[in-house]
């Protein structure tokens, strides 16, 4: 008797082949470097750390006469911020200290955040350089989301890799007032790149998976 070799029906071959790939995805793990854990990493960071602000943290902001002559950048930007109702200008009188330490008395112009100004004031913990994290505020133009994860490369240090990306922009209302988008080109430009310019994060890996390295 001749035995004929056995073929495998085309669809149990599918399911099985199915079956497989499912079977590798199951033991995929958090540590591993795949686009899949980098994007729920990447997630995870831009829901914490999504907002793009403008380095002004500490208000009411004061501006001298020296710093509007000199087109300094409060200088400018507080009175677009100012016709936009995000914040109020008044007069005040303050001691300022020169470089060689002496005391000027002079009056500023003091910019405070308004109401609607408030709404746009994120406070978050930041890691201080004693390594211990306090809480700190920031003014806040725009809010990041991720777009897509594109690449991944060893970065220097154990562990680590950095993470490129695309990403969606939120700008706030105010950032459509051509003045806001004049002063403030940075926030303009990031806004403009959405979905084709491209960032990078760094992320370490953790017994529980890869998490960014500035949270």
């Amino acid at each position: 008797m001749t035995l004929e070799p056995f073929r495998m029906p085309p669809i149990l071959r599918a399911v099985l082949t199915l079956a497989g790939a499912l079977g590798l995805a199951a033991c995929s793990k958090p540590t591993d470097a795949s686009a899949e854990n980098f994007t729920a990493a990447m997630n995870t960071y831009l829901a914490q750390r999504g907002d793009l602000c403008l380095g002004k943290s500490q208000w009411p902001i004061d501006v001298t006469e020296r710093e509007i002559e000199s087109g300094a950048r409060n200088a400018v930007q507080m009175p677009v911020l100012e016709k936009l109702g995000l914040v109020a200008a008044s007069v005040a009188e303050i001691d300022l200290k020169d470089d060689d330490g002496i005391s000027h008395h002079m009056k500023v112009r003091r910019y405070a955040l308004t109401d609607a100004g408030h709404k746009f004031y994120r406070v978050r913990d930041t890691v201080q350089a004693d390594g211990r994290k306090a809480p700190q505020g920031n003014f806040c133009a725009a809010r990041l989301s991720l777009d897509k994860v594109l690449r991944w490369n060893a970065a220097p240090g154990a562990h680590q890799m950095v993470v490129t990306y695309t990403y969606k922009a939120e700008p706030a209302s105010w950032m459509q007032d051509a003045d806001a988008q004049k002063v403030f080109p940075v926030v303009a430009n990031v806004v403009r790149g959405a979905g084709s310019a491209e960032l990078t994060e760094t992320f370490r890996l953790t017994d529980a998976g890869w998490v960014a390295a500035d949270l």
